[in-house]
């Protein structure tokens, strides 16, 4: 318990009247913290704090790798940073009172001095780290490869999608003679991939690069408590409850976290960002989350197959991970479109989806999606920032029936996006890469053909769970069956009813856009990924109970 002694010998509150110093004593907060204890997470909410013993760290991570700014001892205060940048302050073993910001601004109000010492101090601070964030960061990886090269395409989608920052080199340029140069090797035509630490690697496969670059791609533990398949938001928000309730938890994830949401340019309606958040933004928040609270994420791993008696997942390779209790989280595909020639162009000007990183290639271009859905619309917004021209393809009347009318009313606003309706792609063309698209008007039922420099599709999407066994019950469009859907099927045969999210073998839950559910959204991903977390603690507690009864 704070004492006002303790609080008046604090530099910055040693002028402060008695009453307002008895008042700290009993508003402040008294934060003992173990070693390596953040007292402020970056990102977390705005205070101020002072060190009464022992020392705080501060810490900021740069590029995902994190830095040591410098140490707060007793005495000092933190937390005017945090306001202006998010940095973290874990501690060692200390002692610290955190001050809420209206506490702050109550004393500011009573002492002029202290108000202008802090924000002297903040001030001196920031010019600190300015100079930090001013140096020059070297990107993780330098990738030489050609624009048309679908193994460069899969590596720099790769390095985008796991927020990894990388600076890529068109082999024909100035810029990659003047790396080879400075190398003093003969050009390499890619792909090719050079590490910060000098490492070159000729045409790596994504795995291994994952691997130097220090991802996670093998199971650590002998067994889990839950193994989760799939890394996008339902999964994630799994991971998070999961992790944070006591379960070894593990997350297989094929590409990156975050999945078909991670590459949302911008979700202007989930709850608690009024600006609105990218998708790799949640994405990277909700895996620093899961790590944090000591979740395995497994990156570049597809599931060759599950035993659904024992629980045990069957890695690409010849790893194995062994769970008590599993998620299905894969999410969905998009839909492939049947038009002769497509497939041959994919990744060369062709792209189901689009990942964020995708707009910078598009600069100056004419470029075309199909789709009519949000994420057509968010794709029609980022892209529009870049290339020339936007239009976006739709075969129905109208976008009113499907896409969200916040989007519509942006999209409207931008002078080089054009919106045509009751439309449909016929052909492609290009050699070795996307060149022109045959487009048919079927209201004026007349096909015409247009430059382009990209198409990217967002029609809809299928559940790709032929790899799931046989008594996994899925309806014709392979959604994954559960709860009660499960029970009026006639394919649930246990003593007992299955939960909501579990699926027709039990101790096998599915969340997310899997799941037989007419509600797809990012929330509702979230909300059912933490209610399958539930449903996986009662099911192993009556595992235990059955096994105990047994024994």
């Amino acid at each position: 318990m704070l004492t006002s002694d303790e609080v008046g010998a604090i530099p910055l509150f040693s002028g402060l009247p008695a009453a307002e110093l008895e008042r700290l004593a009993r508003t402040a907060a008294d934060l003992h913290l173990s070693p390596g204890e953040f007292a402020i997470h970056e990102g977390g909410e705005a205070a101020l704090f002072a060190v009464l013993a022992g020392k705080i760290e501060v810490v900021k991570t740069f590029d995902g790798i994190e830095r040591t700014l410098g140490w707060r001892l007793p005495g000092t205060i933190f937390g005017e940073v945090p306001i202006a940048l998010g940095s973290g302050f874990p501690g060692g073993s200390s002692r610290v009172m955190r001050i809420e910001v209206q506490q702050y601004y109550s004393i500011a109000a009573v002492s002029k001095d202290v108000a202008q010492r802090v924000s002297a101090l903040a001030r001196e601070r920031m010019g600190g780290l300015q100079s930090v964030t001013a140096e020059p960061q070297r990107p993780r990886v330098t990738l030489v490869g050609h624009r048309w090269d679908t193994a460069c395409g899969e590596l720099r989608r790769f390095l985008a999608r796991n927020q990894i920052s990388f600076t890529w080199l068109l082999p024909d340029t100035s810029d990659a003679e003047a790396f080879w140069s400075a190398l003093s090797r003969p050009a390499l035509d890619g792909p090719v991939a050079r590490l910060a630490d000098g490492e070159i690697i000729e045409a790596p496969a994504v795995r291994d690069l994952a691997i130097r670059l220090g991802l996670q791609t093998r199971p650590r533990g002998a067994e889990y408590d839950v193994a989760i398949i799939g890394g996008g938001p339902a999964g994630l928000a799994a991971a998070v409850y999961g992790a944070s309730e006591g379960l070894r938890t593990i997350v297989v994830e094929r590409e990156a976290p975050g999945g078909q949401a991670g590459t949302s340019s911008r979700i202007e309606n989930y709850l608690g960002f009024p600006s609105g958040i990218s998708g790799d933004e949640l994405a990277s928040r909700a895996l620093q989350q899961a790590k944090r609270l000591g979740a395995e994420i497994l990156v570049t791993r597809s599931v060759a197959g599950i035993d659904s008696t024992t629980h045990e997942v069957v890695l690409d390779g010849t790893d194995v991970v062994r769970a008590r209790s599993l998620i299905l989280a894969t999410g969905v595909a998009w839909r492939r479109l049947a038009i002769d020639g497509f497939d041959r162009l994919i990744g060369k000007g062709v792209y189901y989806g689009a990942a964020r990183s995708e707009a910078s290639s598009t600069h100056g271009q004419d470029v075309y999606l199909i789709g009519a859905g949000n994420s057509a619309g968010q794709a029609a917004m980022h892209f529009s920032g870049h290339a020339r021209s936007v239009t976006l393809l739709v075969r129905g009347p109208s976008l009113a029936d499907s896409m969200s009318h916040y989007l519509i009313e942006q999209l409207r606003a931008k002078c080089n996006v054009k919106v045509q309706l009751r439309s449909e792609v016929q052909a492609v063309h290009g050699e070795t890469h996307l060149t022109a698209i045959d487009i048919l008007d079927k209201t004026a039922n007349e096909v015409s053909r247009h430059q382009c420099g990209g198409l990217f599709v967002f029609i809809g999407a299928n559940a790709e769970t032929e790899w799931l066994p046989a008594d996994i019950a899925r309806d014709a469009r392979g959604y994954v069956l559960t709860g009660d859907d499960v029970k009026k099927a006639g394919l649930w045969s246990h003593g007992r009813d299955p939960y909501l999210l579990e699926t027709s073998a039990p101790g096998i839950f599915a969340c997310g856009d899997v799941r037989l559910s007419p509600v797809k959204r990012v929330a509702s991903a979230v909300g059912e990924g933490s209610m399958a977390i539930a449903f996986v603690h009662q099911y192993l507690a009556n595992e235990e109970k059955v096994d105990r009864n047994q024994s």
